[in-house]
């Protein structure tokens, strides 16, 4: 009796467990605008001193209906990358903040600067989720302001609890069996 009576326990705490299931963001985001760097060379370049123009370029996933083509984008100033900085809001859009955890640069020279960074993703709803952001710039600068692109891609992917679940399912499966055989 007493084994029919846990494992009606650890049945419904696996089924409690596995129902909670966070609401995580999966999607990617494209942005594009005008940057004006604190240098006039994309190889000296230490920050972004001011955006311009900034929009949203595509979207899909979870951005869907939150977000549209053209919308105008929101960006921290300044983006320090050199060395690299966390930039809590660096980008905002649609209900989405972007909190950048840090970044690397990836390639820099006078022709290309690519920035490989981290960060978290927050609002509309959905959990905290982890992402990857990706900057690029090109030049020549026109009028000082030098072109971009970027990019965020957030796959959350949440466990919600089932594997704990299925691991105490698994280990009561085992204890039964041992005791089975013990007092046998």
């Amino acid at each position: 009796m007493k084994t029919l009576k846990l494992t009606l326990a650890v049945l419904a705490a696996a089924l409690v467990t596995s129902g909670a299931q966070a609401a995580m963001v999966n999607g990617a985001i494209t942005l594009a605008g005008g940057a004006i760097f604190d240098t006039d060379s994309l190889a000296t370049a230490t920050r972004v001193n001011t955006f311009l123009d900034v929009t949203v370029m595509s979207e899909d996933g979870d951005f869907e209906g939150f977000v549209a083509d053209e919308d105008a984008v929101a960006m921290a100033v300044p983006y320090i990358f050199i060395p690299s900085t966390a930039t809590p809001g660096l980008w905002s859009v649609g209900g989405f903040t972007f909190d950048l955890d840090g970044s690397t640069v990836v390639l820099q020279n006078a022709d290309f600067l690519i920035i490989s960074g981290t960060g978290t993703l927050t609002g509309n709803g959905f959990d905290p989720t982890e992402g990857i952001w990706n900057f690029t710039s090109q030049s020549p600068s026109a009028d000082g302001v030098f072109s971009f692109s970027a990019s965020g891609d957030f796959n959350g992917v949440p466990d919600g609890g089932s594997t704990v679940a299925l691991l105490g399912l698994g280990l009561t499966g085992v204890w039964m069996i041992r005791r089975k055989f013990i007092t046998a």
